[in-house]
């Protein structure tokens, strides 16, 4: 193999291995990217497999593996251009549908068929053979009608995607012209290449468009890594910023309105362009008659705040600011408004349910303990008294039993509010389970819960439910028990103890309260 093959071979290569990089390098970092990198990613592929192709080509030794390897490289390389120009024209902001894109890639699938039934028709090359004076793997072409409406075609594509990227020049920022001039020179390199090729005015027998696309792909590479080709599209930036649901305020570096998106003047509907100018401030105030509800110190916010819209319903809205700057100066500020009214409202729902139970509308078991638990390991650190209290309506089976399950739940309502009566601040109170109620007393004494507890007791006696039934007499049967703090109990513990004095209350013939001492039960 002579030296300038060999130098032929790793250009190629070159391109081969930096296009594969590159593939996967966006592959794997695609959810950092928007949707215009999926184009990117089959752009990528058909150039990697057309490099490829042409390498080993290279290598070919025969007319056969010539055409084999032609063949392969006609996998990738008719499809590179239409997908670089779709990725482009997406890049763009201008719209691609499936239709569009197939429409894109019938020449190039019916290019790759010509190539690889060739020798039947000889529409695409009318003579494919090993050049008779350089020999393999150097080829001598003599190109088919289809050869023509293929390089058309293909070079329509480059010069196509080069023009929409130069007519979008003027109205692209100074920050973002290097993703154009990326892009520019990935059209342009295998363009002129191909176009030099065409002429006749590179060595015969090679193609040298694989040789140079390592060029194209580094300009790619420095555009993703330095300015975020696939993360900001300047072009579509408009149509982007305007179609975001969540509605944002675009500060100078004197806290000036200078912009604002559709999304924010939906939320703000007095919002208008003749507030540009105007201090935020100002601006605030004459949208919501208030003060701005968050600071603007210049370091990033995130909180949320209550409107009050022109229909007079509150909004919730959460808000973020992000800086705006070059790498010397402070720019502007933008703030982000985020509208969680919903969300908040199902949050609050789905923590109701989580948390109350639904007949009563008090705490359930988990509500208790979860707010339980955290009093009572703040009282056994601070030695503060700890007291719980079960309590079980008497004979609620039977009142079930007697006026159905409706009336059962009527009772239960009815102990419930006769209890919150009772309650003070701080004070836990829960459906337990069924028909029994807990109670958790943080600094109070058991004899403290005791006279509590008969408090309780004696407001239901003396006041039977109303029913449709008729009034229906109803007591209660409570156990107290007190935490040990000496003794290390635990809150379970503690709640087994007034299970047990609740047991010995029942036995002891029900509507009364039983307090729990250790080694012994004591009756009140």
């Amino acid at each position: 193999m002579n030296s300038e093959l060999t130098a032929y071979i790793t250009l190629i290569a070159t391109s081969s291995v930096l296009n594969l990089f590159l593939f996967f390098y966006v592959f794997f970092n695609r959810h950092k990217y928007m949707k215009i990198a999926k184009l990117f990613l089959f752009y990528t592929a058909a150039t990697t497999i057309y490099c490829l192709g042409a390498a080993f080509g290279m290598m070919g030794t025969t007319v056969g593996q010539l055409k084999f390897w032609t063949t392969i490289q006609y996998v990738g390389m008719p499809f590179s251009p239409p997908l670089s120009l779709l990725f482009t024209m997406q890049f763009l902001g201008m719209k691609v549908t499936k239709k569009r894109v197939i429409s894109f890639l019938i020449i190039p699938l019916i290019s790759l068929v010509m190539v690889a039934t060739n020798d039947w028709h000889h529409l695409h090359y009318r003579v494919f053979e090993v050049d008779p004076t350089l020999g393999a793997p150097y080829i001598h072409l003599e190109i088919g009608r289809w050869y023509v409406v293929h390089g058309i075609f293909t070079f329509s594509c480059l010069f196509a995607g080069f023009v929409l990227i130069l007519a979008h020049w003027k109205e692209t920022a100074k920050t973002y012209r290097p993703q154009l001039i990326a892009l520019m020179c990935g059209q342009l390199v295998p363009m002129i290449t191909a176009f030099v090729y065409l002429i006749g005015l590179t060595p015969p027998g090679v193609d040298p468009v694989p040789m140079v696309r390592w060029l194209a792909t580094l300009f790619y590479l420095w555009a993703i890594s330095s300015s975020r080709l696939f993360t900001i599209m300047p072009i579509a930036k408009d149509e982007i910023f305007n179609s975001i649901n969540d509605g944002v305020m675009v500060l100078d570096d004197s806290n000036r309105l200078i912009e604002f998106n559709t999304a924010c003047k939906k939320m703000f509907p007095q919002l208008n362009k003749s507030m540009f100018g105007n201090d935020l401030e100002q601006v605030w105030h004459g949208l919501s008659g208030t003060s701005i509800p968050f600071k603007l110190d210049g370091t990033e916010l995130h909180q949320e705040i209550e409107v009050i819209t022109d229909e007079n319903s509150k909004r919730i809205y959460q808000v973020r600011t992000s800086m705006l700057q070059n790498s010397k100066n402070h720019e502007g500020l933008l703030i982000i408004f985020t509208d969680i009214t919903e969300v908040k409202r199902l949050q609050l729902q789905l923590e109701h349910q989580a948390y109350y139970d639904e007949l009563t509308q008090i705490y359930n078991r988990r509500a208790f303990f979860q707010k339980s638990e955290q009093d009572f390991e703040t009282a056994m650190k601070e030695q503060v008294d700890f007291t719980v209290i079960l309590m079980d309506i008497d004979y609620f089976k039977k009142v079930n039993d007697t006026f159905g399950h409706h009336v059962g739940d009527q009772l239960l309502i009815h102990v419930a509010k006769a209890c919150q009566i009772q309650l003070q601040e701080g004070d836990i109170f829960a459906r337990y389970g069924g028909e029994e109620f807990v109670f958790a007393l943080k600094g109070r004494t058991s004899i403290e819960g005791e006279v509590f507890a008969n408090n309780i007791r004696g407001y239901i006696e003396a006041h039977p439910l109303e029913s449709n039934e008729g009034e229906i007499p109803v007591t209660v049967s409570m156990g107290v028990a007190e935490a040990m703090k000496e003794t290390g109990t635990t809150l379970y513990q503690l709640l087994n103890q007034a299970d047990k004095a609740l047991y010995s209350a029942k036995e002891k013939g029900r509507n009364r309260v039983q307090l729990y001492l250790e080694h012994s039960l004591v009756r009140n």
